[in-house]
């Protein structure tokens, strides 16, 4: 058995700058011991991928079912984890901290806190409260055996704020608050990349969504760690829709050879 404080260790060593660490998210059990037997060496939760799970929209899920979440994936394979916390379900910085608590409790290897508030009305959080959220974090993360990476995230680009140099220096920010690793998700162009890996002192991660340049281009900007968010989950859903849209409209069965070939790829991965 690997410990958590290897796990960590480990899942830190991953983030090398121009041969970035590719993390899936898994979105329940059977989708991390897949995603693991594939060949990937981390998995990361995605919040709403697990929502779509539970029936819901992103944003809705509960810190207490982030966290047992986040526990089954842990449980499910031997490779590092890091949970999507969202802004770890609270406003003030001790909120924070305990989620980061709580996270280390259930095996994470680390953990992503982001600036967003989850209100419609006032979507980023001040920029002084949010580096004092990121120290918060930092502190529970760093502060015992088990050194969790902690991902800070800048949610600008996804809520309708696409500022380079504020997202730019909130990263700084977040960086001398104590992140291990930087996260602007919704950044496109490769010019944008580049100047923040150029601006900041620590590992950066890029989400890949459509527009966003192809693993060896981000490799040769700097990248550390390209992830996929809940693409993957809803691009099963998508497979769903898909099939059974031909069945009720058409009456046939071309699903059948993904569903062949998904059912060899379970039975690998659960053996």
């Amino acid at each position: 058995m690997i410990s958590q404080a290897d796990q960590a260790q480990r899942f830190l060593a991953l983030h090398r700058a121009g041969e970035p660490l590719l993390m899936p998210n898994p979105w329940d059990l059977g989708s991390a011991r897949l995603l693991a037997s594939l060949g990937f060496d981390a998995l990361a939760t995605t919040s709403s991928g697990f929502a779509a799970t539970l029936g819901r929209n992103d944003g809705s899920v509960t810190r207490d079912e982030a966290i047992v979440h986040a526990a089954v994936i842990v449980a499910a394979t031997d490779l590092p984890v890091s949970a999507d916390l969202e802004n770890a379900f609270a406003d003030d910085p001790a909120g924070v901290a305990e989620t980061i608590r709580l996270a280390i409790e259930v095996g994470l290897a680390g953990a992503s806190v982001e600036d967003f508030t989850g209100r419609a009305d006032d979507p980023i959080y001040d920029t002084r409260l949010a580096a004092a959220r990121i120290a918060a974090a930092a502190e529970a993360a760093h502060a015992g055996p088990v050194r969790l990476v902690l991902t800070a995230r800048a949610e600008n680009y996804l809520h309708g704020h696409p500022d380079l140099a504020d997202t730019i220096a909130r990263l700084q920010a977040y960086a001398e608050a104590g992140a291990d690793v930087l996260y602007a998700p919704g950044l496109h162009r490769l010019e944008d990349i580049r100047q923040v890996i150029r601006e900041v002192d620590r590992p950066v991660n890029v989400l890949a969504l459509e527009g966003v340049p192809p693993v060896a281009e981000l490799a040769e900007a700097g990248v550390s760690r390209i992830s996929v968010g809940g693409s993957f989950a809803f691009a099963a859903i998508g497979a769903v829709v898909s099939a059974a849209t031909e069945l009720r409209e058409q009456g046939t069965y071309g699903f059948r050879a993904g569903s062949a070939a998904g059912a060899a790829a379970a039975r690998r991965a659960f053996s």
